[in-house]
């Protein structure tokens, strides 16, 4: 048997139809399969190339911390090089409060750190998230994932979970003295990039700050530039409590974090001992790859070139077919009139060398999110592609 077949046997499929492209090469932006066929990237690993497929720098570090060690003890116990100067870095470009930093293996563990977190430091069980939100498949994250479509087949989930609409002022009133934390996307990603307006930001900041109430932020997505700010909150001047990251965290390798001010996250550290454990959480080479591949970002000043590569998608992605794009830096979703239009258009889009898809909660549109680097001459040529198969009729 072939490597499909195999995969088809006995790799645990996620849907009924998998896209199943076998690349045996990534570099940049672009992915080659077993025939050699090129791909212009426009997922980017859902947001976590964000420096490009194996850049030199990052693929560098983790050849070099290969040499010295992989894992080698539970995390939290032993002083490892990877893990502090990341943390060191991170913190370095984060507000004052935001100076603790939870490794863990992926953003959904990040999410259930951030629960458990919230309600430990605050002694109360309400929780409030939003529809259309996406934070991960564990239980916890299922709990406020915000689709019931997503959610039933798997209940009882946790309670005292209420789901709110996004960017609505109705959901101020709700936020009381027995919430234990409000969690947001700070742009809903699988909604298809939809961004609330600053002055509902601000007033869940205040409201949280009135009533004790913890603000979680999930950054999964939109941090490390995504959205044309190293951090999305930035563009709403406010301060989470917690911060979720994940995917472009580590560079390419599986990594996530919560990060919270030190007096917030020693709560885990008595009654009980060990409040929070992993095993493989800020792995060495993770942490190793992650830290070289946000050097990258910074030193090659990245996020700088993000709204003017925003600004050349939207000019060229001009059709009647296209009925509107939502835009949040180098995250676009462009909106069709069906899911039917759209599968059609993507299906040919992979045909044809460029690779997308379409969003959780916006089946109706064709996801953009390349990585940063990608070049004007990728993304002409992408939309040149996206455009031609658009043009024809379905």
């Amino acid at each position: 048997m072939n490597n499909r077949e195999l995969f088809l046997r006995h790799v645990a499929q996620t849907s009924p139809a998998p896209l199943a492209l076998e690349p045996v090469k990534a570099e940049g932006c672009l992915l080659y399969d077993q025939s050699g066929k090129e791909y212009i990237d426009l997922i980017g690993g859902i947001s976590v190339a964000n420096t490009g497929h194996r850049h030199p720098k990052v693929i560098a570090a983790i050849k070099k911390q290969l040499d010295a060690y992989l894992h080698i003890m539970v995390y939290g116990e032993f002083v490892e090089s990877p893990q502090v100067q990341y943390a060191h870095l991170l913190t370095k470009h984060l507000p004052q409060s935001l100076n603790a930093v939870y490794f863990t293996n992926s953003g959904a563990e990040a999410v259930e750190g951030a629960m458990k977190l919230a309600k430990r430091a605050t002694g109360r069980a309400k929780i409030i998230s939003f529809n259309k939100a996406y934070h991960g498949s564990t239980q916890g994250a299922l709990s406020i994932i915000g689709d019931e479509y997503w959610r039933n087949a798997f209940r009882p989930l946790l309670p005292e979970v209420y789901h709110a609409a996004y960017n609505s002022f109705d959901v101020i009133n709700e936020i009381d003295e027995q919430t234990a934390c409000v969690i947001a996307e700070t742009i809903q990603g699988e909604a298809g990039v939809v961004a609330p307006s600053v002055e509902w930001m601000q007033a869940l900041r205040k409201k949280c700050d009135d009533t004790g109430t913890l603000l979680i932020l999930d950054e999964i997505q939109a941090g490390f530039g995504r959205t044309g700010k190293l951090w999305g909150f930035e563009h709403f001047e406010i301060v989470p409590d917690i911060l979720l990251l994940g995917k472009a965290l580590g560079g390419g390798m599986p990594l996530g974090a919560f990060i919270a001010d030190k007096n917030l996250m020693d709560a885990f550290t008595e009654n009980p001992v060990l409040g929070h454990i992993t095993t493989f959480g800020g792995h060495p080479v993770s942490c190793a790859a992650g830290l070289a591949a946000m050097n990258v970002l910074l030193d090659e000043k990245l996020v700088e070139q993000v709204k003017a590569k925003e600004t050349l998608f939207k000019s060229l992605l001009v059709h009647p077919k296209i009925k509107s794009i939502n835009a949040f830096g180098l995250w676009l979703a462009v909106v069709f009139d069906s899911f039917e239009t759209n599968k059609k258009i993507i299906d040919a889009c992979i045909e044809n060398g460029v690779l997308t898809d379409w969003f959780l909660f916006a089946p109706d549109c064709l996801r953009i999110s390349p990585p940063l680097n990608i070049s004007d001459k990728e993304i002409r040529k992408a939309c040149e592609v996206i455009l031609e198969i658009t043009n024809k009729s379905f």
